[in-house]
C-alpha cells in the first residue's frame, strides 16, 4: 500500500501544467502580513472543462524545527466547463509570520492526480 506522500508527483511548473506556482516573496518582516498567490497554469495552460480540471489547492506553512506544518489556505474550484461559466484556478491569502520555514503546496487534477510544490520563506 501506498503513502499519500507516495502519491505526490512534483515537477518544474515552467513545463508541466499540474504544478502549483507559489506566489511569495522570499523574504518577509516578522509580524507583517504578506500575499500568497497559488496557480496552476503560468508557463503552461492547463485545461479547465468539465472533463479537466483542478478541483483544489491546499496550502500549507511547515516552521523551521516544527514537527508538523499548519494548514494556511484551502481553495476549492467547483465550476469547469458547465457552459460558458467557470472557476479559475488561482488562490490568494494574506498570511503573518513569526519564522522562517517552507510554503507547501498541493493541487489536486481529476484526471493526472496530486501534484506539490514548495517554497522556502525567510523572516527578518
Amino acid at each position: 500500500m501506498k503513502s499519500l506522500g507516495q502519491l505526490l508527483q512534483s515537477g518544474d511548473w515552467k513545463g508541466e501544467k499540474h504544478v502549483p506556482v507559489i506566489h511569495a516573496p522570499e523574504k518577509v518582516s516578522a509580524g507583517e502580513s504578506f500575499e500568497i498567490k497559488v496557480s496552476i497554469g503560468d508557463a503552461v495552460a492547463h485545461p479547465n472543462s468539465f472533463e479537466h480540471y483542478i478541483a483544489w489547492f491546499k496550502v500549507f506553512f511547515h516552521p523551521e524545527g516544527a514537527k508538523f506544518p499548519i494548514e494556511i489556505a484551502n481553495f476549492d474550484f467547483p465550476t469547469h466547463g458547465e457552459g460558458d461559466n467557470y472557476t479559475e484556478p488561482v488562490g490568494l491569502a494574506s498570511v503573518k509570520l513569526s519564522k522562517s520555514g517552507t510554503i507547501h503546496a498541493i493541487s489536486y487534477c481529476n484526471i493526472h492526480g496530486l501534484w506539490e510544490n514548495s517554497k522556502e520563506i525567510t523572516v527578518e
